[in-house]
């Protein structure tokens, strides 16, 4: 009986211990950088999200990458810390960008453009069906230029066509960076 109850108390005490873990984790994603909880302003999307550098990658090999569609944020995480925090603008509706974890593919560009949406993009990376779903830059129009409307969403709202759009800093780092392979996680939450 004894042995018993001593098995219920260890049990409840992992329980514990894994949700306040998991709570815990949650909090440092929302404290643990400026950019997490503040807005951007219009023209963040000319902008890096932080005014600090980048990560260098090569001292993170086991930097992955976290996309909160909910905060509507991009989180590079190295063994369980936040390292950099980017603004981003996910899909919506019917063209809600997938969850799950996906790896960075080997297709990368400098640009696009795709004549059926009448918007193409900068500093593109891909992450899921090798050029379907990307990391790029706010888009562009049939000229390059700017869409200035759809990039005041970023970091607000959800407003792709199921791509991860990101300020123009943010995306040509991304371009420049990220290493194929690197694992991309994307959740509701």
């Amino acid at each position: 009986m004894k042995v018993i109850r001593n098995f219920f108390i260890i049990l409840i005490i992992c329980v514990v211990a894994i949700i306040g873990g998991r709570m815990t984790y949650h909090h440092h994603l929302e404290s643990s950088s400026p950019v997490s909880a503040q807005q951007p302003s219009n023209n963040q999307w000319q902008h890096s999200s932080e005014n600090r550098p980048y990560p260098n990658v090569n001292q993170y090999p086991r930097l992955w990458i976290l996309v909160s569609k909910k905060k509507q944020r991009v989180y590079l995480i190295n063994h369980g810390k936040v390292l950099y925090t980017m603004y981003a603008s996910t899909g919506t509706g019917k063209n809600n960008t997938p969850t799950g974890t996906y790896h960075i593919q080997a297709e990368r560009g400098l640009s696009f453009f795709n004549a059926k949406s009448g918007e193409g993009a900068r500093y593109w990376v891909s992450w899921k069906n090798h050029g379907e779903y990307l990391f790029h830059s706010v888009p562009v129009n049939r000229q390059g230029q700017y869409l200035i409307n759809e990039a005041h969403n970023l970091g607000k709202t959800a407003n792709s066509h199921g791509c991860v759009r990101l300020s123009v800093p943010d995306a040509k780092w991304m371009y420049q960076n990220i290493k194929q392979g690197t694992k991309v996680v994307i959740t509701n939450h």
